[in-house]
């Protein structure tokens, strides 16, 4: 039997709209195709005993400023661990706050600087009007899998992210990595960085298998899935579409 090992980071302080319903989605879709999945939860404190490589994947959360200044520290501690599994091939999937502070440093509403992981070159900027959001729901276009693909989440950041070489994709509407951005998120082959909410996998069953295919072949070719019946899924997403193309943005494919 197949098999899947996730770790997912601080569960208990990366938990904003629902993120951790992600790895539920990951869990569910893999059982439905006899595929084995085991979750480890890693808490502060536990870097030199965690062997990060041994993970298909790592999971991080989306958290608030307070949380994401008690835990960069220990992040930090953790860098060449985190490091060497990304260079060996496992996908790190990081939502809004989990984004953040994978880049160079995340610079708060105070200007406070946290400094971040620096896996990638891109860093952050909160306004310094704490009024100032970018919120609501959001659409953007990726190319995932070979095909281009509409991914509906939502957005709820005060950091304004810089300097992204390889966006997840195209803003279609919302704003996406800064106020009025046409781009959102970051992307590799065995990364995928993005702002978008939801939890995000409940609402794009593409990205979640494209991650589980990823995971499966560790950077190898692809492996084909076995379909699963996303019925409700496409039906749930038909109808955001169309109620965002109401408001003139997107049109339904």
């Amino acid at each position: 039997m197949a098999k899947l090992r996730i770790l997912h980071m601080y569960p208990d302080m990366l938990d904003l709209y629902g993120d951790s319903g992600n790895m539920e989605i990951i869990s569910y879709r893999c059982k439905k195709r006899g595929i084995d999945v085991s979750i480890d939860k890693y808490s502060l404190g536990q870097g030199s005993s965690t062997d990060f490589t041994s993970y298909d994947l790592i999971y991080l959360g989306g958290g608030a400023d307070f949380e994401q200044q008690l835990l960069a520290d220990d992040l930090l501690s953790c860098r060449d661990n985190i490091m060497e599994a990304y260079k060996k091939g496992t996908f790190i999937l990081m939502i809004c706050g989990g984004y953040q502070l994978m880049g160079q440093y995340y610079k708060d509403s105070n200007g406070k600087k946290i400094p971040g992981l620096g896996l990638f070159d891109y860093y952050t900027v909160a306004s310094t009007d704490k009024s100032k959001r970018c919120i609501g729901n959001i659409v953007i276009e990726t190319e995932i899998g070979g095909e281009k693909y509409k991914v509906i989440g939502f957005e709820n950041h005060g950091g304004m992210t810089e300097n992204v070489a390889s966006p997840f994709g195209t803003v279609l509407f919302g704003n996406g990595n800064s106020f009025g951005s046409k781009s959102e998120g970051y992307f590799e082959k065995n990364v995928i960085a993005t702002y978008l909410h939801g939890p995000l996998l409940s609402k794009n069953p593409k990205v979640s298998d494209y991650i589980i295919s990823y995971c499966l072949s560790r950077g190898g070719n692809i492996r084909p899935l076995e379909p699963l019946n996303d019925t409700l899924e496409e039906k749930c997403r038909e109808v955001m579409l169309e109620r965002l193309a109401l408001l003139g943005s997107v049109k339904s494919e």
